[in-house]
């Protein structure tokens, strides 16, 4: 988008033709949309369940795919959307299905075990990512975290080497303790204090208060539960089978990780999506950053939108976070077709397309655009 085509959009109509989308779908959120939900977090517990039934028996991507894709659908179908509100208003639904009550005390380890602290979670991407979206200020802004992989000495494959280990452990080395980072700096804000500057070294060290609370916060309920207690209830089928579910669990950890990369990781990013210098102005302009700093992959069927986990929808979603997963697929040619009446480039692509164009930019090859620039 050029600079004259982004400055050239009526902010005041964009805004006015966006809400009168949002009046007429929240304002119709129903039970329905909550069994909607319900289906799809059953086919993440089905997926689950298969995966470990059949994860005894060898070492197989098959069960380790199946485990890997429920804890995908935990995280970013049913605790995305549920910790975004997107239920909140439903009445006569179970209080752990609403933002209140989804993943706290003990139901954390049923409703949606992780690496990441969800309290922690829920202020990192939903407080601070999607108010402040491509700014410098946003955690999540890929060509600001990968300045100096960018700027680096290191040759183009090796930069692609080093991408390819932190898709596959990213969840642990970034997201885990970026979250919680974030969480106790607001935490420490609301209370008087101020934002402690802690070196990686501090983060990772138990020994350090950073560190034990990463350890006792993030590493060790997930680390004990997935890689310790499960392969051990195994373990009456006989040692070789509880070796067979860990060896499952470590290939499936490794393909969560990648998978959420795959999805996550280019939904803002590539040379063809804008990041900001300043904070957006007025709602019209909020608006439209959340378009033009978004992209969006085929989307449309409930199969389709399991396996990209909703985030197929990251255009309507920063529009409406407080959505429901069903409509999304409701708002998303409605969306379009406002987009088409402005004049505002409407990016939706392949996954694979956008990862390239998203690694191109993590290495250095390319740069995001920026309105005073372009």
């Amino acid at each position: 988008m050029t600079v004259k085509k982004y400055h050239a959009v009526d902010r005041v109509q964009l805004a006015k033709d966006i809400d009168a989308v949002q009046k007429e779908l929240l304002g119709n959120t129903t039970i329905d949309d909550f069994n909607h939900l319900k289906k799809i977090e059953s086919w993440g517990r089905i997926c689950t369940g298969l995966g470990y039934a059949t994860a005894w028996i060898i070492p197989n991507p098959v069960s380790a795919y199946l485990i890997s894709q429920g804890n995908f659908t935990r995280w970013t179908t049913v605790a995305h959307h549920i910790l975004h509100r997107g239920y909140d208003k439903i009445d006569g639904i179970p209080a752990h299905y609403t933002s209140k009550g989804f993943a706290k005390g003990w139901r954390r380890y049923w409703d949606w075990l992780d690496w990441m602290y969800p309290a922690a979670w829920d202020t990192e991407h939903n407080d601070i990512h999607h108010y402040h979206l491509g700014e410098e200020i946003d955690p999540d802004q890929v060509e600001f975290n990968m300045e100096t992989l960018r700027q680096s000495n290191i040759p183009t494959w090796g930069r692609y080497a080093l991408l390819a280990m932190m898709a596959a452990s990213w969840k642990i080395i970034y997201y885990a303790s970026s979250t919680l980072t974030e969480h106790r700096a607001i935490q420490a804000k609301e209370q008087g204090g101020k934002r402690n500057q802690i070196s990686r070294a501090d983060m990772w060290n138990p020994l350090k208060p950073a560190g034990k609370d990463l350890w006792l916060s993030c590493m060790l309920p997930y680390g004990t539960v997935q890689f310790v207690v499960i392969p051990l209830l195994f373990l009456p089928l006989g040692a070789v089978a509880a070796t067979n579910v860990l060896i499952n669990v470590l290939i499936a950890e490794v393909f969560t990780n990648l998978h959420s990369f795959l999805v996550i990781g280019p939904n803002h990013t590539g040379e063809d999506v804008m990041m900001f210098d300043n904070k957006a102005k007025g709602k019209g302009e909020f608006y439209l950053r959340q378009i033009v700093g978004s992209v969006n992959y085929p989307s449309g069927t409930n199969v389709l939108d399991f396996l990209h986990g909703w985030l197929n929808y990251q255009i309507e979603h920063h529009l409406w976070p407080e959505m429901t997963a069903s409509q999304y697929q409701k708002a998303q040619p409605l969306v379009k077709a406002i987009c088409e009446k402005h004049n505002i480039p409407y990016i939706q692509e392949s996954v694979f397309t956008r990862l390239r164009k998203t690694l191109h930019v993590m290495v250095g090859k390319t740069s995001m655009l920026r309105p005073a620039i372009v």
